[in-house]
């Protein structure tokens, strides 16, 4: 069973200015994120920048009073956050100004925040188109006669379709509350720009029972390792689970043994850069092509850990059933089963329901995360081609990287690596000699 995700969306409303005490109801379950926000400095100036923005729309009429009439300004308006106005000018963003009227204010508003929303793009994962976000921040051609006046209707008109009742730049519609997952906000904001999303990988995540099943297991185990059939996964999802284990968890386990083949993806070889847990990576030569051994491999080394190891827990991914005879020749270890939903069978299902044994799928577990461990992998295959560049097309070079390393990707996301990675590659002399660079 699956959930849907909260990340992007806690991003998204921490930073259109939602109250911390809703952002810590709504999104309590993104706690960390919501920590690395309250500690990032351009986070905050995009924050403060729209509270104002939305403060001055509404109350756009009362501020310009104040201002004509009572030779008021904003820190002195109690519907302005005083605290946030004084912490911009701190960092150097001058807010308050003599003389000034409301629609001067929604002017340097808008400028503000124009100038600044690019420095939050890092806060998204590179798969999201940031250009999408950024639409909702961004007003293109503010200082144009009447764009800000057409802005200030249409909020004013629709207020009731604004998240939270925060300004955003959008066409307002009737969709419920879009920062509410981040399946229906990835939706919402891709439709708007006449695009889809369709990779539930990024947003959905295994559910508390699927993880209380797999901890309970951890926990009652003496000693548990992982034994991963390298030709029957892929090392992108496992990293998506270990990436979604609670630490305390994580500490438990022992070891991975990776249990692989030559033929198989480089992607085995980045794992153990990006996980604590101590990780051994058995590479088994075929005595011929059509037959791999690994299976008999994994087998004799599983049955020597309990034997010889003194571990009496096995946590097995793969999705072949040739491991049920494994499982059956060590009676009194105990397994679960990781497998991925298109390579596994009904009946070996069936047969590790009927023995009691808990299994679930490595796919229910959210990738958003793992970019991380793809870049690397990518960056590694891309460092391959570098001494063969010319003559090559950047967008073929980039599928080629792909296909490689069995990094799967959408369209999008490979040209989005293309134009980021692949064509800003730059030529460099170190210690007198050329050197292409990767720009990370």
């Amino acid at each position: 069973m699956t959930v849907d995700t909260k990340e992007v969306v806690t991003t998204i409303s921490y930073l259109i200015g939602v109250r911390k005490d809703i952002l810590e109801l709504n999104f309590a379950e993104c706690k960390e994120t919501l920590n690395k926000l309250y500690a990032d400095r351009d986070a905050a100036v995009i924050r403060y920048l729209c509270k104002l923005r939305t403060a001055l729309l509404q109350h756009f009429k009362k501020t310009d009073d104040a201002m004509r009439y009572e030779l008021k300004n904003l820190n002195s308006l109690e519907w302005y956050d005083h605290d946030n106005i004084k912490q911009l000018e701190k960092w150097g963003i001058m807010i308050i100004h003599a003389n000034y009227r409301a629609e001067k204010y929604m002017y340097d508003f808008t400028k503000l925040i124009n100038e600044n929303i690019d420095k939050c793009s890092r806060l998204f994962y590179d798969w999201i188109v940031w250009n999408h976000i950024r639409d909702l921040f961004y007003i293109p051609k503010y200082q144009k006669a009447g764009v800000l006046k057409g802005e200030f209707a249409k909020y004013m008109g629709n207020i009731q379709y604004y998240p939270f009742q925060m300004f955003i730049h959008w066409k307002p519609a009737n969709m419920g509350n879009i920062i509410y997952t981040d399946r229906k906000f990835l939706k919402a904001v891709y439709e708007m720009h006449g695009d889809t999303f369709t990779d539930f990988t990024k947003y959905r995540d295994a559910d508390e029972e699927t993880r209380n099943n797999i901890y309970d297991f951890i926990d009652s185990s003496e000693k548990v390792a992982i034994a991963v059939d390298c030709e029957n996964s892929n090392p992108f999802k496992l990293y998506s689970v270990l990436k979604g284990f609670d630490p305390e968890e994580l500490a438990k386990i022992e070891k991975i043994t990776l249990y692989d083949d030559p033929n198989t993806t480089a992607g085995w070889d980045w794992l153990s850069k990006f996980t604590q847990i101590p990780v051994e990576h058995i590479e088994t030569d075929r005595v011929t092509d059509r037959k791999s051994l690994v299976d008999v491999r994994m087998t004799a080394s599983v049955v020597t850990d309990f034997y010889h190891g003194g571990v009496t827990s096995f946590i097995i991914v793969s999705s072949d059933s040739d491991y049920w005879g494994l499982i059956e020749s060590l009676p009194n270890a105990h397994f679960l089963v990781m497998y991925e939903y298109e390579k596994i069978g009904t009946a070996i299902k069936s047969a590790l329901t009927q023995h009691g044994i808990y299994y679930c799928s490595i796919d229910d577990f959210c990738s958003a995360a793992t970019e991380d461990m793809k870049k690397a992998v990518l960056f590694a295959e891309l460092e391959k081609h570098l001494p063969t560049l010319v003559g090559e097309s950047p967008l073929e070079l980039t599928q080629k990287l792909y296909e490689a390393t069995r990094v799967t990707a959408t369209k999008k996301e490979m040209e989005n690596f293309c134009n980021r990675f692949v064509k800003t590659l730059k030529l460099k002399i170190v210690d007198g000699k050329f050197v292409i660079e990767i720009q990370r």
